[in-house]
């Protein structure tokens, strides 16, 4: 199957926000940034507008930007907000550490029956149960493929003896899935028992994490799978940047004229973008863990970029922070084959293609969603 997606419809330019004490204002159809400077020895803790030395600005006319991250404490004006609100530029607040906290963004320019067509799906449990699926076996294929990556690389038969273990567990599961029929799908506590498999497949796949990681083992050691706060390094990496994965799903489900906050595989709750959740599944394996092994590989990132608060939470500083988003962005430029519509595409791209992929399926122009597995 092979259909062609515009590419001239896709804007990818994101404006990050991660120093304390930036201030947003509006002039015309530009945004103007004013970014304080620090003296060195200021502890980030302590850092406030009153306290800068210098101010670094920069002005950004709107038309250039789709979306915008503020992290922390961020002061952006009503006047600038009302300028992203009318060009469809989504403005993201999040905490220091990537935690979603509000979101503003113009109403989406789309016909309203594919969000009606999206919520009869969404009311239809053995529909929700085939599209969680898809997304689930997109995910575990993703992983294995992480694994069996790191097997071929590794010199200790022992490491590789783990993972080639995993990755035929992994093997299993996702062909367990590839039995379920129609009548599987559609019996009460499908999906129930579909999300069971997605988290028996993330326990085997972290429980050989570490091994991917061939330098700082140490430092960035994998234990457990802690969010809310992370409580080591390599949890705090591997949050940010789903963090900022899920940024790049809500922006790309929105174009796409879908509802974010109504999902498939993900429970609704109140505040939680569950399709966003859902669309970024299948991109965790490959983007954020892949660069967060990459990062810690090439001591891009180490132990100095992070810092234990109180309670015994773990964030980074202000430097790590900047260069995971930069590593992100960097990687972002680089370019993949999409095996479903055979085009060589950035992989900042991809949320969108796949929003739209998604888009078809629920418009019923297409039999199944088909989740990005690279080659």
């Amino acid at each position: 199957m092979r259909f062609e997606i515009p590419m001239s419809e896709i804007i990818q330019n994101t404006l990050y926000l991660t120093t304390t004490g930036t201030f947003v204002n509006r002039d015309h159809l530009t945004l103007q940034v004013e970014v304080p400077v620090y003296a060195e020895d200021l502890p980030p803790e302590q850092r406030s507008r009153d306290k800068a030395t210098d101010w670094r600005k920069v002005a950004i006319p709107i038309h250039h930007l789709e979306s915008l991250c503020a992290f922390g404490q961020i002061v952006v004006t009503p006047p600038a907000l009302d300028l992203c609100w009318e060009h469809g530029v989504a403005v993201h607040f999040l905490s220091e550490w990537g935690y979603l906290q509000a979101r503003m963004t113009g109403v989406a320019d789309t016909s309203v029956t594919l969000r009606r067509a999206q919520f009869r799906v969404a009311d239809d449990p053995a529909r929700c149960a085939a599209i969680a699926r898809a997304i689930i076996a997109g995910k575990l294929q993703n992983s294995r493929n992480s694994i069996l990556r790191a097997a071929r690389e590794t010199e200790l038969p022992e490491e590789r003896s783990q993972l080639d273990t995993t990755a035929e567990s992994l093997a299993r599961q996702i062909q367990e899935l590839g039995r379920w029929t129609p009548e599987d799908l559609a019996a009460p506590k499908s999906l129930d028992a579909l999300r069971g498999a997605e988290g028996m497949g993330a326990q085997s796949y972290f429980a050989v994490f570490t091994l991917l990681l061939k330098q700082q083992r140490d430092p960035f050691a994998f234990a457990t799978r802690s969010r809310r706060p992370p409580r080591d390094r390599i949890n705090c990496l591997l949050s940010f940047l789903y963090a900022l994965v899920r940024h790049d799903c809500l922006a790309a489900l929105t174009c796409a004229g879908l509802d974010p906050f109504v999902g498939f595989l993900h429970a609704e709750r109140p505040n939680r973008p569950a399709l966003a959740l859902d669309l970024m599944e299948e991109f965790r394996p490959w983007l954020a863990d892949r660069l967060a092994v990459t990062l810690v590989n090439r001591h891009q990132v180490g132990p100095e970029d992070f810092k234990l608060r109180e309670g015994g939470a773990v964030e980074f500083t202000e430097t790590g922070r900047k260069r995971v988003i930069t590593a992100y962005q960097e990687r972002k430029r680089e370019n993949l084959n999409h095996p479903l519509l055979d085009q060589n595409l950035r992989i900042g791209q991809l949320p969108f293609i796949q929003a739209r992929i998604l888009a078809r399926y629920l418009r019923g122009d297409i039999k199944d969603y088909v989740p990005f597995i690279p080659k």
